[in-house]
């Protein structure tokens, strides 16, 4: 494997509205349910396993239990793409857990090995990308599903393979009866094509439509006490982060708490005073105070939103949670789900 480079950026899927049927795609597509966890390439060589992140960070030292797991399950020389999920509740009514999950990336070591101990991580394995000598990079999915089969043929907990189905109709139960279990939808990926890092070929369906933002800055509530709104971005085609919008709507608590969330962020100048910012005014409140504070944009949250109207959303958003497993930089408009082009005149008649 020593053509494929590691840390590998994994291929993305691009939102879609329904499950889109087999033959929508030359070549077919295969369908299997989208988790909803931390994106992980799986790196094995030498008695040795890295976890490599969606952004190519590595995540091994938050998952120490797993890394050494997937050195029992997996072969020597393999580089496996999948999720990192944590799982909770008892057998026969099990659910992801978010939000365990999230508390696994923490600093301090004697934590990650408490947490690893509490909160055991599982991995789903949908995708093989190097094997001894051999980077399929190259190779349509549907090899490369096979040959994934053959080597989960040793899986066992905490180890798994996300199962697929070629069957339309029972993808779209699953969008509706997975969700119960906690997943996030379903993805379709197609049979012939090969595996492009970073390219969004792949096609998802999720329950609820949300976006990942870089958070710019925020706004001072209007009662002088923590945050009001988050300031939102989102990189275009040319890299400019561009302002999308704002989050609000947080109870009275939970403003202080963000104002204390946020302060390793804030931009200071060389005097160590805080720098502020002003978006445009609007012509209908244009003695609205828009000024907000500054943070180095290096923060992702993800957002639950209704629709975007050019480059910015519709209606304020609402904040889902923060996505300490994502890089800013892939928070790009090509993320969103666009809507299908319709003539108005149609809807008129």
């Amino acid at each position: 494997m020593s053509d494929l480079p590691f840390p590998l950026q994994p291929m993305l899927a691009k939102a879609v509205s329904e499950v889109p049927g087999a033959d929508s795609v030359p070549g077919g597509l295969l369908y299997e349910p989208k988790w909803d966890g931390f994106r992980a390439v799986i790196h094995v060589e030498d008695g040795k396993c890295e976890i490599g992140s969606r952004g190519s960070k590595t995540l091994t030292r938050y998952f120490p239990e797993l890394a050494e797991a997937l050195l029992e399950h997996l072969p020597d020389r393999c580089v496996v793409d999948g999720e990192i999920v944590v799982r909770r509740g008892e057998p026969g009514a099990e659910r992801l857990d978010w939000e365990a999950l999230s508390q696994r990336i923490h600093p301090a070591d004697s934590r990650v090995r408490m947490l690893a101990s509490q909160t055991p991580a599982s991995f789903i394995a949908f995708d093989l990308l190097g094997i001894d000598d051999h980077n399929l990079l190259e190779v349509p999915f549907a090899e490369r599903r096979k040959a994934l089969e053959g080597v989960a043929e040793t899986f066992s907990e905490p180890v798994h393979l996300s199962q697929v189905t070629d069957d339309v109709e029972l993808a779209r139960r699953w969008l509706v009866e997975f969700e119960g279990a906690g997943l996030d939808g379903v993805v379709a990926k197609p049979l012939a094509a090969a595996y492009e890092p970073n390219k969004r070929l792949m096609l998802k369906v999720k329950h609820k439509r949300t976006a990942d933002a870089v958070v710019l800055g925020y706004r001072v509530h209007k009662s002088g006490q923590g945050v009001g709104s988050l300031l939102l971005g989102m990189y275009d085609d040319g890299g400019e982060l561009r302002n999308v919008g704002g989050a609000s709507a947080f109870s009275d608590k939970r403003r202080l708490e963000l104002v204390d969330e946020l302060e390793p962020d804030v931009m200071r100048d060389e005097s160590g005073e805080i720098v502020r910012g002003e978006t445009d005014r609007s012509r209908f409140a244009s003695a609205k105070d828009v000024s907000y504070v500054r943070l180095h944009p290096r923060r992702v949250v993800e957002v639950r939103y209704d629709q975007m109207e050019g480059d910015r959303f519709r209606h304020t958003v609402q904040f889902e949670r923060w996505r300490p497993d994502r890089e800013p930089r892939y928070c790009t408009f090509e993320q969103l789900e666009i809507p299908v082009a319709y003539d108005l005149s149609r809807v008129l008649a």
